[in-house]
């Protein structure tokens, strides 16, 4: 699947794509939705868009495709002639083509798509390990962590794109264990550094789909933040696991980075550590996780740059997408055109890999200090969280994810 769109050497006629630094050069290519925003107007009309350099590429105009489903939908290679398509227009000028092009500073990014269903999993080992160290330090995992995918279904309703505020959530605490739970804003809001991954065309109902296949129905990824109330969670998610805690608020990327921009950086399938059991037939996999290198930084009110406070690596999770989505659909639950699910958050084996708070400070016990003098345990009001990413490899242009961020209001 790599071609002539992945030539490093590759330049376009849109000249802010060619300098090295550039996150989205004409390699990369990922999809948004959008509308024009200029002098304070506002057109109602959204529009499907591809970055490039610091333009936007209006595909809607130049190619007459309306919206994202409709990419989304598509076989995998109608999605690779498209690319096809649109890396030649950007490649080589033809007489008007500015004329599809709006720079992104004139411009409203909006959620990619319509989501219609949210799984959230828990494939991190390094996650799954630090956090269960907290609770059982003799056995942090569960007996089924290193045979099942994990997840649980979230809400669709609460994901907001990047740059949305994020509300404190309300909801029962227990400050005493003597006394009665309180209905209390939370005082232990946390982020999870996470990748989405957009899910493109359908399966149907009652019917599997074969490893072998999964990651045909995966269109890309986004950055994805799944916000969430520690307190909140420790107190309702037994028997049956996150709700209130978790379905306040999740932000994503506006960008959609496409599975055939996302080849040159796929790895190998790491081999599992001594003792561990084999996945079982059908979570089998033939390819590896993508390079991805993820970053959090933090900005309080006080700040005028915000700190980067993480950085972990997607390829260390113990499961792939290709997996969770062979897993998701074993059952034969079907998966739709925009269909989002989160790869949980992604840490790492030390403490500057952790991709959350609550692992971070150790459940609050060791503050993160500011550059500002002050330190925090979970994040305060008017407190800033910015997710980055990149995919790098030695002979590939790098790309880049964008940003998602969310202010704590």
């Amino acid at each position: 699947m790599i071609d002539g769109t992945h030539d490093p050497e590759l330049k376009s006629w849109v000249e802010t794509a060619n300098p090295a630094d550039c996150e989205f050069p004409i390699q990369n290519l990922p999809y948004g939705t959008f509308r024009r925003a200029t002098a304070g107007e506002r057109e109602e009309r959204s529009r499907l868009g591809v970055a490039i350099g610091d333009q936007v590429l209006d595909v809607s105009e130049a190619f007459g495709i309306e919206s994202m489903q409709a990419v989304m939908a598509m076989l995998p290679e109608a999605r690779k002639q498209l690319r096809h398509r649109v890396s030649g227009f950007l490649a080589r000028y033809s007489r008007g083509a500015e004329a599809f092009l709006m720079p992104l500073s004139e411009i409203e990014l909006l959620l990619p798509c319509r989501i219609g269903d949210y799984t959230d999993f828990y494939a991190s080992l390094d996650h799954a390990t630090n956090v269960g160290r907290m609770f059982r330090p003799d056995k942090p995992l569960l007996p089924n962590y290193k045979w099942v995918p994990i997840a649980y279904h979230g809400r669709s309703s609460s994901i907001v794109v990047s740059g949305t505020a994020v509300r404190r959530p309300w909801g029962q605490t227990v400050q005493n264990p003597a006394a009665p739970p309180v209905y209390a804003p939370t005082k232990r809001l946390d982020y999870e550094v996470e990748v989405g991954g957009f899910l493109g065309p359908c399966s149907r109902m009652g019917t599997p789909v074969p490893i072998q296949e999964a990651e045909e129905h995966l269109f890309g990824v986004c950055l994805l933040n799944d916000w969430s109330a520690r307190d909140i969670q420790a107190w309702e998610y037994q028997p049956l696991g996150p709700f209130l805690a978790k379905n306040f608020a999740t932000s994503i990327s506006p960008w959609v980075v496409t599975r055939e921009a996302l080849q040159p950086f796929r790895g190998a399938v790491p081999p599992r550590p001594e003792g561990d059991p084999d996945p079982l037939s059908y979570l089998r996999a033939a390819e590896g996780a993508y390079r991805i290198t993820l970053e959090a930084w933090l900005r309080s009110a006080k700040m005028k740059q915000a700190v980067r406070v993480s950085r972990s690596h997607f390829e260390r999770l113990y499961w792939t997408l290709g997996q969770m989505i062979a897993h998701h659909t074993s059952n034969g639950c079907p998966i739709r055109s925009g269909d989002l699910i989160g790869s949980g958050t992604v840490s790492g084996p030390e403490k500057e890999n952790r991709g959350c708070l609550l692992e971070m400070t150790a459940r609050g016990e060791e503050p993160v200090e500011l550059p500002t003098g002050e330190k925090r345990t979970f994040l305060e009001d008017g407190d800033e969280v910015i997710l980055r990413g990149w995919c790098d490899a030695p002979g590939y242009r790098r790309i880049g994810l964008g940003e998602c961020r969310g202010v704590v209001g």
